[in-house]
């Protein structure tokens, strides 16, 4: 399971990745000497740099608060879908109760 950092490790690591940049000869040499000074997977700082920077707009994607938008939008329709299952199974019930008259 992947290791949590706190938002504060993660300023940390992002503000000392932005301090190190011009002492390095490109973006992955100093997201792995950062990483490597905070014991965490260089994976994990450059995602964290990347979702910066399209966050700031300087990357082109779907920014942090699209994304949340998204996954609560996707979890109300799956809620409204099984209610409208429930739905349609309760008027297939009521439809076949005996004595109830044809709407044939």
């Amino acid at each position: 399971m992947p290791k949590k950092f706190d938002p504060g490790m993660r300023e940390r690591a992002l503000r000392m990745l932005a301090e190190a940049m011009p002492d390095h000869k490109n973006k992955t040499a100093a997201v792995q000497h950062v990483a490597g000074l905070l014991g965490m997977s260089p994976e994990t700082l450059r995602t964290w740099a990347r979702r910066m920077d399209i966050d700031a707009g300087r990357v082109p994607g779907p920014t942090s608060e699209m994304l949340e938008e998204n996954r609560r939008l996707r979890r109300e329709n799956a809620e409204l879908r099984k209610a409208n299952d429930v739905l349609k199974a309760a008027s297939v019930s009521f439809a076949k109760e005996p004595g109830r008259p044809s709407t044939r």
